[in-house]
């Protein structure tokens, strides 16, 4: 695990289960445009906080590429879940826009439901293709420019399945503080 403290706030990068980080107050999706169950991200995140979930996601749907909702947790051992649509790569236009939107988006309704800690899946990376070493320069730009203006988020982590994103996106933030 990585950690770092900047502008008084932790980030921290580590390998594990999404759907499981019960000392974190929300977690972030990797959603489709439905807010339904699916592989990945969005079917472990619904399998683990139960049918109830895509309920109260149905109403919300469709969203757009860079869009973000709110809901309950239910099942899962947070308090809620920030569904984002990342964009598919090489479909989705301007794709750097849309995936920091993504970013931005889930911070501004973490930051409105007096969320103190968030964390974040590797958004668009899997079946929406975007690169990794990209998208880790998109997101983690994005959430140290955010930073300064975060009130209520103390604590921003990044949760990755394989350990090869880990690797990729802490190389991305050590760059990133060089810069």
């Amino acid at each position: 695990m990585t950690t770092k403290n900047i502008h008084g706030k932790v980030i921290e990068l580590l390998r594990g289960d999404i759907a499981n980080q019960p000392d974190m107050d929300c977690v972030v999706n990797a959603a489709n445009a439905q807010l339904r169950t699916g592989g990945g991200v969005a079917g472990a995140i619904h399998r683990a906080a139960g049918p109830e979930l895509e309920e109260e996601c149905r109403p919300l749907a469709p969203i757009r590429p860079g869009e973000a909702v709110i809901t309950a947790a239910y099942n899962l051992p947070n308090r809620y879940v920030i569904h984002c649509l990342g964009p598919v790569y090489g479909s989705d236009k301007p794709e750097a826009d849309l995936l920091a939107a993504c970013y931005r988006n889930a911070l501004r309704l973490a930051e409105e439901n007096n969320i103190e800690s968030i964390t974040f899946p590797a958004i668009s990376t899997g079946a929406f293709g975007y690169p990794v070493e990209e998208a880790a320069r998109v997101a983690l730009r994005t959430i140290l420019g955010e930073l300064p203006g975060l009130s209520t988020v103390k604590k921003i982590r990044f949760v990755f399945f394989h350990p090869s994103d880990l690797k990729t996106h802490e190389q991305v933030l050590e760059k990133l503080g060089k810069e």
